[in-house]
């Protein structure tokens, strides 16, 4: 029995603050075979080298804000927003 290919997604990701510093950029698109925004964050942490662990910064998937658990889809937009220091 052959092992089944991993299904494969194209997503928008948009960075914000201290991640968009790191990455240079505000944005990109990524080809991924993670199933969760938590998976996926996990590979770009990886790959980036970010400091950030993924319960430290919120996680929005098309508009709207989800928990490290939420599913991905092709063409879903995931922003990442670490926590902001204010005053």
């Amino acid at each position: 029995m052959n092992p089944v290919d991993p299904v494969s997604r194209i997503v928008r990701l948009r960075y914000f603050a201290i991640l968009r510093e790191h990455v240079g950029s505000s944005c990109e698109k990524r080809e991924t075979t993670s199933t969760t925004v938590g998976e996926l964050y996990n590979e770009i942490k990886e790959e980036k080298d970010f400091g950030l662990e993924k319960e430290f910064i919120r996680i929005a998937l098309n508009g709207d804000f989800v928990e490290l658990d939420c599913s991905l889809s092709d063409g879903d937009e995931i922003v990442f927003i670490p926590p902001v220091a204010g005053g």
